[in-house]
C-alpha cells in the first residue's frame, strides 16, 4: 500500500495515493460519518468504525491515529466540500456585494447540514465539544472557526474591501461573523432538525448588516 506523508498537524497519519487505498480511506470516513449520526461523538470508537467500513482495525490505524484523527479528517473533508460547493455557486452567480455572498454561504452550509452524513455532529469541528482537541481539529495552532475564516477569505475578501474607518480589520470582521453564524445556525438546528427557517433568515440578516 503506497501512502504519502501528511503535513505536520494533520489529523491523518498517512494519506493514501493508490486508488484502492484511497477507496478504503474514504470508506472509513464514510463509516465514521454514519456512526456519528447514530451514536454521537463521545460514543464513537475506532473498532466500530473499522467494522462498519469492513476494513481491519490495523488498516484504520495506518491512516488515522485514533478517534480524534478520524473526526479531524472528516472535518477537513467537510470543509473542502463546502469550499468547493460555495466556490461553484460564486462562479455561477457572481455575487456583486457581500450580502449576496452571505446568502450563498449560509445556504450551502444549511444544505450540507441537511444532507451530508455526520455533518450535524462535526461540520468543520466537533459541535458542542469544548475540549482543546475538538476545537483544534483543523489546525493545532488555530481554533476551527479561525481556520475556516482563513479559508473563506479568498472568496469574501474582494467583496469586504480594504480596511477603512468602519472596518479597520476586515479579516477579523470575517472571523467574528463566522462565530456569530456558528452560534445562530446551531440554534436553528436545535430548534428544528431541518433548520428553523426564521432563525436561518435571521442569521443572514445579521451577517449582511454586520459585514455590510
Amino acid at each position: 500500500m503506497h501512502t504519502a506523508a501528511s503535513a505536520p498537524g494533520s489529523a491523518v497519519r498517512r494519506r493514501p495515493v493508490q486508488r484502492r487505498s484511497l477507496e478504503r480511506f474514504e470508506r472509513i470516513l464514510d463509516a465514521c460519518a454514519e456512526l456519528l449520526d447514530e451514536v454521537g461523538y463521545t460514543a464513537l470508537t475506532t473498532k466500530e468504525v473499522a467494522h462498519r467500513a469492513e476494513v481491519p482495525i490495523g488498516t484504520l490505524y495506518q491512516f488515522f491515529p485514533g478517534v480524534e484523527g478520524l473526526v479531524g479528517a472528516l472535518a477537513e473533508r467537510n470543509l473542502e466540500h463546502y469550499i468547493d460547493r460555495l466556490s461553484r455557486r460564486v462562479e455561477a452567480e457572481h455575487p456583486s456585494h457581500i450580502g449576496a455572498l452571505v446568502d450563498l454561504a449560509v445556504e450551502e452550509y444549511v444544505a450540507m447540514h441537511r444532507a451530508v452524513p455526520g455533518f450535524g455532529v462535526v461540520d468543520f469541528g466537533a459541535i458542542g465539544m469544548e475540549d482543546q482537541g475538538s476545537i483544534h481539529l483543523l489546525d493545532p495552532e488555530r481554533e476551527n472557526n479561525h481556520a475556516v475564516a482563513d479559508r473563506l477569505w479568498a472568496l469574501t475578501g474582494p467583496l469586504l474591501g480594504p480596511a477603512d474607518e468602519s472596518t479597520p480589520n476586515p479579516r477579523l470582521a470575517l472571523r467574528v461573523a463566522l462565530e456569530c453564524a456558528d452560534a445562530v445556525l446551531r440554534l436553528a438546528f436545535r430548534v428544528d432538525p431541518e433548520g428553523d427557517p426564521a432563525l436561518i433568515a435571521e442569521c443572514k440578516r445579521l451577517l449582511r448588516r454586520y459585514l455590510g
